[in-house]
């Protein structure tokens, strides 16, 4: 069983007891769990339904593993040739990893 949830404006394909990163969620702890009701698709064992938008009534109950990770870092290198002038900043994204604990259709 799977299905296409939006969490945090991104879509994700997700099934029971994956683990994945999303943007990160602000006002969450450690071990809570988060309900996501924009799910757009259910595939239960080759009977799909499909939303539309949204499936009624269905919902991903997910539980949280850690409520802030940083991701790798990005450097950004700005130049312009023959100028004599370069800039390099780095970013590193900030990630919230949670844990897909139940599909209800």
């Amino acid at each position: 069983m799977y299905g296409i949830v939006e969490i945090q404006g991104q879509q994700f394909k997700v099934e029971k007891d994956q683990k994945l990163f999303v943007h990160h969620m602000k006002n969450v702890a450690e071990g809570d769990t988060v309900e996501f009701d924009k799910v757009m698709l259910i595939d239960n064992d080759g009977n799909v339904t499909v939303g539309a938008p949204l499936v009624e009534g269905a919902k991903v109950v997910c539980e949280v593993l850690q409520p802030l990770v940083k991701g790798k870092k990005v450097l950004v290198f700005h130049k312009k040739r023959r100028k004599g002038y370069q800039k390099l900043n780095g970013h590193r994204q900030q990630f919230t990893q949670i844990s897909v604990k139940d599909i209800i259709a």
